[in-house]
């Protein structure tokens, strides 16, 4: 009950996700690292993976969509990892201190949970819930 609840829930988030990504990509591109190729084309395609992820996860019928989706999502989420340090380092360099820590400390530690999420939830792994054998 509660891996479906989440199921949906990430699925919805990465969706709003990539519609932003998509229809707004300016405050992406902010942040995006200068090493980053032909950044409004990667911000674009970042956005259609995103639904493309999210739909494969949310979708019903098939596992291995489902387990593909999830793979997906999690990865995507490791490689934006350097555009969210990228941010915290500008926002802690700007005179004002941006966002601040309160909000980057938890959405850089947010991250590892929010890849094991998208496995847990595609149904790639039940780590750390196994369910045991009886008998």
């Amino acid at each position: 009950m509660i891996r479906t609840a989440l199921t949906y829930l990430l699925a919805l988030f990465y969706a709003y996700a990539g519609y932003r990504h998509i229809v707004g990509p300016a405050p992406f591109l902010q942040i995006t690292p200068e090493w980053v190729p032909w950044p409004e084309t990667v911000i674009l395609w970042t956005g259609i993976a995103e639904i493309a992820g999210a739909v494969a996860l949310a979708q019903p019928w098939s596992l291995k969509l489902r387990q593909a989706g999830g793979v997906g999502l999690a990865l995507y989420a490791l490689c934006v990892w350097p555009a969210n340090v990228n941010h915290m380092l500008m926002d802690m360099a700007s005179p004002d201190g941006g966002w601040g820590m309160a909000y980057h400390g938890p959405r850089l530690v947010a991250q590892p949970l929010l890849i094991w999420l998208a496995l847990w939830t595609g149904r790639a792994t039940d780590w750390p819930v196994v369910r045991r054998a009886k008998g």
